[in-house]
């Protein structure tokens, strides 16, 4: 088994990391490296965010509307103040304008922004999300598509494709399939 603690215990709002750690790493992840990294973040004047399948179909119960906007104004699961949460919602909800990465403002109204597509699905993974940003003229800066695949793992359309959703095969220099087999290489290896 490839797990490692920092694997089993993520740190970031709950409460399925599937439906809001990895929602709010694809939304960051978007914003970063779609916008801001390629100097397009300036010219964007609308953002849409999209969820498929299962994120559609129980997304507002398990918080993944909450998490995506957290992530679209920059934040990351683990570095988020849980506290900020209620009153950043509050105030794009309000004021129906996003902080994108915390540093652009623009208009965001949240039932024309972030649809959730129930009756679709994305091709590789029922945890799916698309991002897409614009600018004055409506023309489309950028599109990814990303999926939640578990545990807050993010993969993005390409990865997926590639048939990175994969079980992992890396050989371990201290092998366990159980809880009472991890206990017993710790007290083999005196780890």
């Amino acid at each position: 088994m490839a797990v490692s603690v920092f694997d089993l215990f993520k740190i970031g709002i709950g409460p399925s990391s599937s439906h809001t750690v990895g929602p709010m790493r694809a939304a960051a992840r978007f914003m970063t490296r779609w916008l801001d990294e390629r100097g397009l973040l300036q010219n964007t004047v609308r953002v849409r965010a999209e969820l498929f399948g299962s994120l559609a179909l129980t997304g507002r119960g398990h918080g993944t509307d909450k998490a995506v906007l957290c992530g679209l104004e920059g934040e990351w699961p683990d570095r988020i103040d849980p506290d900020v949460i209620p009153e950043k919602l509050e105030r794009i909800r309000s004021e129906k304008r996003i902080r994108l990465l915390g540093k652009h403002e623009i208009d965001f109204d949240e039932k024309k922004d972030l649809v959730f597509n129930k009756r679709q699905k994305l091709p590789y993974h029922s945890n799916g999300m698309r991002f897409s940003a614009f600018d004055a003229d409506g023309n489309e800066l950028a599109n990814r598509d990303y999926y939640s695949v578990g545990g807050g793992f993010v993969v993005n359309h390409d990865e997926a494709a590639d048939n990175r959703i994969v079980a992992d095969t890396t050989p371990l220099a201290y092998p366990y399939s159980s809880g009472n087999e991890l206990l017993a290489r710790c007290e083999e290896s005196g780890l």
